[in-house]
């Protein structure tokens, strides 16, 4: 048993020599410099070439300081200007202190999907996102404002078909399908049912192969699960998720409000659906002032126009009326990107 005697009376001893505070604190981890973006800079004007699509699209940046030694992780982030990094998209990471393999191509489809047109400048912000782990704060950079001017491109969004009882339960049906526009596995559109008592199901491509329903119809999805009922006819907004399947679905009626309008922000003026053209339209008298689409007679789901450029988002913009008149105003839910028309007659 003496083998053990000496760590128990060295152990002894060594509380017996610290008195009640001695002990010396544990560090406090303090963040010191935030990176600092080098290229491209505030000056920087940018003009996007398809011919270049496939060259690279280089930042540049300072070292991020946490006041001791660790492994860093860059994340490269833009967002619309003024947007306060609202919605940003991540163009890439890096542990170094340059992101070198993030293409042309994958910065013009960001600006393309953020509603900017093709061939015209458009003004973003960019920054940095330090990280090193979960136990301490990331750190941003300031955000540094960039003029990139894109090209015209067609995006290819990925799709999630929805086969059901209101179109004959064909999986291949191209106009029958929902997108996700930040292609993050997180899918929405807006599906005319014409019929009440409607069912349908998600698939993962144009056939049954990976089909999703939802058993129990509590909000899950489930490979191979129950059919999806709907009560009512009508256009519904539908949300799927794939990260974490679940999806959620709302019937929805359009109209126009706003100070152009006969009521002003009072109340909507109906817009009828037509099923052929597949689109919400209306024709109506305005006044010079400002318009947004809503459902439902509400503002939880609304529609304006960020930039001015005839696509919508939800909750951005009222969108203006330059003048009175007659005029027939188009809302058009059925692709990726919403988008209107207003024509004065």
């Amino acid at each position: 048993m003496k083998k053990y005697l000496v760590p128990v009376l060295f152990a002894a001893l060594l509380i017996g020599s610290c008195g009640k505070g001695e002990f010396d604190p544990l560090p406090v981890l303090k963040v010191g410099d935030a990176p600092a973006l080098t290229a491209p800079d505030s000056a920087a004007s940018i003009v996007l070439l398809e011919a270049n699509a496939n060259d690279p699209f280089v930042f540049t940046w300072t070292a991020a300081d946490f006041n001791f030694d660790a492994a860093v992780s860059y994340t490269v982030e833009v967002d619309k200007a003024g947007n306060n990094f609202a919605d940003p998209v991540t163009i890439g990471t890096s542990n170094g202190l340059s992101l070198d393999n993030a293409l042309v191509s994958k910065v013009n489809n960001i600006l393309v999907s953020k509603g900017f047109p093709g061939e015209e400048p458009g003004n973003v912000e960019v920054r940095l996102a330090a990280k090193v782990n979960p136990e301490v704060p990331t750190v941003y950079s300031s955000a540094v404002p960039v003029t990139i001017t894109p090209y015209t491109v067609v995006i290819v969004y990925p799709k999630l078909q929805v086969p059901g009882s209101y179109q004959g339960w064909n999986p291949a049906d191209e106009n029958t399908v929902i997108f996700s526009a930040k292609s993050d596995s997180k899918f929405e559109g807006f599906i005319y049912f014409k019929d009440p008592n409607s069912e349908f199901k998600y698939t993962d491509g144009p056939s049954w192969d990976t089909n999703y329903g939802d058993t129990g119809a509590d909000g899950s999805l489930e490979k191979n699960g129950d059919n999806i009922k709907l009560a009512d006819a009508g256009m519904y907004r539908l949300n799927a998720n794939l990260n974490d399947l679940t999806h959620s679905f709302v019937k929805t009626d359009w109209g126009l409000i706003g100070s152009a309008t006969p009521d002003q922000w009072n109340s909507d003026q109906n817009m009828t659906y037509d099923p052929v053209a597949n689109k919400w339209t209306i024709t109506l008298n305005l006044v010079a002032g400002e318009i947004k689409f809503r459902a439902n007679d509400d503002w939880a789901i609304n529609f304006g126009d960020d930039g001015a450029n005839k696509s919508l988002e939800y909750g951005a913009a009222n969108i203006a009326v330059a003048e009175d008149g007659n005029y027939t105003i188009d809302l058009i839910l059925s692709g990726a990107v919403y988008t209107y028309k207003i024509k004065k007659n």
